[in-house]
């Protein structure tokens, strides 16, 4: 058995007049045999956190699996410290633009 990251997109919808969608971004851990099963049961996993609830304005939200984006083994032992995924990328300003952390906006 081998323990791998996951990645997984969601996206938010509402109902409410002028909702903007949200999207999260989520890394998980599986413990599976191959790659193959750890990206099926990404999927699983993705699916059943998806869900639909009314807030605090009576907006219907519905929170649905996107896409799983990538799925590779940690070779890292899990301990402090342990690296359980990285991604490398060309285009910073990109990153920037979809990441609102690092602007400081409140989610």
């Amino acid at each position: 058995m081998g323990v791998f990251s996951a990645v997984l997109v969601y996206s938010s919808t509402g109902d409410g007049e002028g909702y903007v969608p949200l999207y999260e971004e989520s890394v998980v851990l599986l413990v599976a045999e191959t790659e193959e099963a750890a990206r099926e049961r990404a999927w699983e996993r993705g699916r059943a956190r998806q869900v639909s609830y009314h807030n605090e304005l009576g907006e219907l939200i519905s929170w649905r699996l996107l896409h799983v984006v990538d799925v590779s083994e940690v070779t890292d032992e899990l301990a402090d410290g342990a690296e359980v995924h990285s991604r490398h990328f060309r285009n910073y300003a990109a990153y920037r633009s979809f990441e609102p952390l690092l602007s400081g906006e409140e989610l």
